[in-house]
């Protein structure tokens, strides 16, 4: 899935790069020196862009962004629940930009919404293990549970409970982590994230052949486990949570004793109850029923792996207080200026909800999300504003969607896909922002499923004009791919572009970048100091806008189609629409 840079196939692009007026130059690198802006100060187009971009380009500052993000991760809109006062206020403000940008309703029924009809489920769990004699209650702290069916009582008493690895099968690696065993009724135990097997060469590497190495799959994404686990009729599935592998702390997923939500009409099959168990509860369960945990994750990295049934049994209780709500997907349009292409779609996204207040915490109750995606908002916000200022408009539609119930499971983007406005086989693109660069400029931009798609070509070619490279994700293991809205696109078949912030940072040391993202994960991630700090600087952020609308409008511009490249699994799908 990721390659590297050297082959990304550029040549193939570059005429059509130049016939848009993208020609480049050998340009010197910023001197670090000078090399910083103010957060309020615009940041010059790059001299080589096209010149009907310019003004678009120069427009974007690091005080426009922050101005959108200070109200949308203002207390008053109490964190942006969906079917809150926070989501009332956000969709009023969304609209009122939009219109005041001079954009046109998305809706072909002339609205700015898309209804999402939500169903919310908020839990009160409970859950003990009976080993022989023993009765192992967990405390809070010790797991996380609910049901995503639309139940207000849900028992699975005296389940017995198999431990199946990984939880992966993946014909196609000749692996099943299941081998016929029946777990109907069950409770299933599964390891976080895939298989990450070392290489038999050289014990120090992974095996690139085998789940792509170090790379998460969506195997290892705990929507596929809790979704084999239904499909293989079990009652419940508990994931043994790891924050190193994870990529969050379990506290991370703290909004699962809030209100949860799941698509009204739903036809997916759910197990009864969905959880996660933390790793010394697991270790302490696992020992109490008279086996190692570490020797069976070891085992767990061998496709000769076997079910273990463990001495125990489960009874989980989780009572849900329900409501029905409709929740909203904003979007706008700008009309393509070409009759031939106008019906052809570039969708930019970004959602606008998060983790809203839990009344239950003394003190501060709001979950704010300035970061997570106040800041991605304001950035679609942003493009929004600048599109609208191009004469004659770009030549294909481009399409603004502000997607609900991100922090729930991709769910307003899941139902747009799935219920697309316009037609999946005429759009054309997807370019999705989920948080920002909010400490300075970049020699890179870092592209999560790097070599997947076409559309990295184009954006090689725009940061060459910014002298920057693009950079694969540091941290593939945590499958970041598969953690925001791009992903129901990509699903369907639409190439989906995905950032995230650079790692080289001028005028900072050497592993400055992990070490701010290090600290946002572990501090600011779900969390409620996830709020406006004083010494951002968002002259990173107002590059990385630069870059979104050049690739943009060079697809809206461009006779050739963005595609997968070989082997992605998405390229099936794509190639069946055309």
């Amino acid at each position: 899935m990721r390659r590297l840079l050297g082959q990304l196939g550029i040549s193939r692009i570059v005429p059509v790069l130049l016939g848009a007026g993208l020609l480049l130059t050998a340009c010197q690198r910023p001197d670090s020196s000078t090399s910083s802006a103010p957060r309020s100060a615009a940041q010059n187009a790059p001299s080589m862009a096209p010149a009907e971009l310019k003004p678009a380009l120069d427009s974007f500052t690091g005080e426009a962004l922050l101005d959108h993000i200070r109200v949308l991760s203002s207390d008053e809109y109490e964190g942006r629940a969906p079917g809150t006062r926070g989501e009332e206020l956000t969709v009023r403000y969304l609209v009122d930009r939009f219109q005041a940008f001079g954009l046109q309703p998305g809706n072909p029924d002339g609205t700015w919404v898309q209804k999402v009809p939500l169903v919310g489920y908020t839990p009160t769990t409970e859950a003990v293990f009976t080993i022989g004699s023993r009765k192992m209650a967990l405390a809070q702290e010790d797991y996380l549970a609910r049901s995503s069916r639309f139940d207000p009582s849900i028992q699975v008493k005296d389940s017995e409970v198999v431990f199946v690895g990984y939880g992966v099968v993946a014909p196609e690696y000749g692996w099943d982590d299941f081998k016929g065993v029946d777990v109907r009724g069950k409770t299933v135990v599964m390891l976080i994230n895939d298989p990450q097997i070392p290489d038999p060469k050289d014990p120090t590497r992974l095996d690139e052949t085998l789940f792509k190495g170090r790379a998460m799959t969506y195997y290892g994404r705990w929507t596929y486990k809790f979704e084999i686990a239904a499909a293989r009729g079990a009652a419940a599935v508990l994931i043994v949570h790891e924050t190193a592998t994870a990529g969050y702390p379990l506290k991370a997923l703290a909004s699962w004793r809030q209100e949860n939500f799941g698509l009204r009409g739903s036809k997916e099959p759910r197990v009864a109850v969905e959880g996660w168990l933390t790793f010394d509860k697991a270790r302490e369960l696992f020992t109490a029923a008279g086996q190692d945990l570490a020797s069976l994750k070891a085992a767990a990295l061998r496709r000769d792996f076997q079910p273990v049934a463990l001495s125990a049994r489960a009874t989980l209780s989780v009572r849900s207080t329900l409501r029905e709500i409709e929740s909203q997907n904003v979007i706008a349009r700008i009309e393509g200026s070409d009759p031939q292409l106008r019906n052809e779609y570039v969708v930019y996204t970004a959602h606008w909800d998060h983790m809203g207040r839990d009344p239950q915490i003394k003190g501060d109750q709001i979950f704010n999300g300035a970061i997570d995606n106040a800041s991605g908002t304001a950035c679609l916000l942003e493009w929004a504003r600048a599109f609208a200022t191009l004469s004659p408009s770009p030549k294909r539609s481009i399409l603004f969607l502000a997607v609900t119930a991100e922090e729930r499971g991709l769910l307003g983007a899941r139902y747009y896909a799935e219920n697309p406005l316009y037609p999946l086989a005429r759009t054309v693109a997807n370019l999705n922002k989920d948080g920002i660069n909010q400490w300075g400029r970049t020699r890179d931009i870092t592209v999560i499923g790097l070599g997947n798609s076409t559309l990295d070509d184009l954006l090689a070619e725009a940061a060459r004009l910014q002298n920057r490279t693009l950079s694969p994700d540091a941290e593939p293991e945590k499958g970041f791919f598969y953690r925001s809205d791009h992903f129901e696109f990509a699903k369907q078949g639409v190439p989906a572009l995905n950032t995230d912030a650079g790692t080289d940072y001028l005028d900072k040391p050497a592993g400055y970048a992990q070490q701010t993202r290090d600290e946002y994960t572990a501090r600011d991630y779900h969390g409620l100091s996830d709020e406006i700090k004083p010494n951002w600087d968002l002259s990173g952020a107002v590059e990385d806008l630069q870059l979104f609308l050049m690739v943009g409008y060079r697809v809206a511009q461009s006779p050739v189609w963005p595609e997968w490249k070989p082997g992605t699994e998405f390229k099936a799908k794509r190639d069946a629409q055309r």
